[in-house]
C-alpha cells in the first residue's frame, strides 16, 4: 500500500506540465488577508498579556499545558484564521497553518536571540533542510535576508526564498520575529551549471507565500519558544486530494519540529 500511494504521489507531484501554476491574483490577495487576521489575532493577544499560545487557555488547562511544556513535551497544533467571523477562502491555493512550542530548560532570551538572529549561520544550524543563508540587510529592526531550502520526502524540492523580519522588543523578558516572503521560487539541477530557478506558471507550487512569527518569553528559568507559521501552496486537483491532502498537510509539522528542535540543541551547544 505504501509504495502504491508512494507512486500516485510521485506521479502527481512530478506532473509539470499537467498541473504547472502561476500564483493568480486573488490567490495572492487572499492569503495577504489571511496574514492579515492573523496578525490582527496576534496584535490583541498582546494587548490582552497573552504572549504565548498557551495564555490564551482557560486556568486550569493553561496550567497543565504549562507543566506539559516544561517537563519536555512539544505542542504542535494546526490553526485556522477567520475574518469577522467566517473563514478565508482562498481559491487556488492551499493555506498551512501550523503552530509549535518547546521549552529551553536553563536557556536565557539573549541565547536564544543570539540563534534566531544569527542568519549568516543558519545554514548549519538548520541544516539539511537549510542548505544556504545569508544576511541581505540590517536597518535598525528591519532585517532582509535570503534562504535556500530544501525537503527530500517522496520528492526532493530545492526553493529560493527571500524574506522581510521585523523584530519587536516588548521588553526585557519578550521578543517576537516576523517573517514575510518577498520571493519564493522553486530551483532546478542545483549547484551545477544548469542552475536555474522555474518561473511562475512552469513550477509544482509546492510554497508559493510564506509567514512566520517567532514568540520567545523568558520565564520559569528557562525560555518558551513559539513559532507559529503560515505557507501557501497550490491547490490540489480532485482527482488527487483524498490521497494527497494528508501527506501535504501532514509535511508542515515534521518542518515545524525539527526547526524548534534544532533551535534547541543549537542553544544548547552554544552554552557548552
Amino acid at each position: 500500500m505504501k509504495s502504491t500511494l508512494a507512486r500516485i504521489l510521485t506521479a502527481f507531484l512530478m506532473a509539470t506540465p499537467a498541473f504547472a501554476v502561476e500564483l493568480k491574483p486573488e490567490t495572492a490577495a487572499a492569503f495577504d488577508r489571511y496574514v492579515r487576521a492573523v496578525e490582527t489575532r496576534m496584535d490583541d493577544e498582546i494587548r490582552n498579556n497573552e504572549f504565548l499560545a498557551l495564555d490564551r487557555l482557560p486556568d486550569a488547562s493553561r496550567r497543565a499545558a504549562y507543566d506539559q511544556i516544561r517537563q519536555g513535551q512539544i505542542e504542535i497544533q494546526t490553526l485556522r484564521a477567520s475574518e469577522n467571523g467566517r473563514p478565508i477562502t482562498v481559491p487556488n491555493g492551499m493555506i498551512h497553518h501550523w503552530l509549535g512550542i518547546i521549552f529551553l530548560k536553563g536557556a536565557t532570551l539573549p541565547e536564544v536571540l543570539a540563534i534566531l538572529q544569527d542568519y549568516d549561520n543558519h545554514q548549519e544550524i538548520y541544516k539539511p533542510r537549510m542548505r544556504r543563508s545569508k544576511l541581505i540587510e540590517r536597518n535598525g529592526s528591519d532585517t532582509k535576508i535570503h534562504l535556500q531550502l530544501f525537503n527530500k520526502s517522496v520528492v526532493t524540492v530545492f526553493l529560493n526564498a527571500d524574506f522581510d523580519v521585523r523584530d519587536t522588543d516588548y521588553g526585557p523578558a519578550r521578543y517576537q520575529i516576523a517573517l514575510r516572503s518577498t520571493h519564493i521560487a522553486e530551483l532546478v539541477n542545483p549547484d551545477t551549471p544548469g542552475e536555474r530557478e522555474l518561473l511562475s506558471g512552469n513550477n509544482h507550487g509546492y510554497m508559493l507565500r510564506f509567514a512566520s512569527h517567532w514568540r520567545v518569553e523568558e520565564k520559569d528559568d528557562g525560555v518558551y519558544l513559539q513559532n507559529e507559521s503560515v505557507a501557501l501552496s497550490r491547490a490540489v486537483p480532485t482527482l488527487f486530494a483524498r490521497l494527497v491532502n494528508p501527506f501535504i498537510k501532514d509535511l508542515p509539522r515534521d518542518i515545524l519540529r525539527h526547526l524548534l528542535t534544532d533551535t534547541r540543541d543549537a542553544v544548547e551547544k552554544a552554552r557548552d
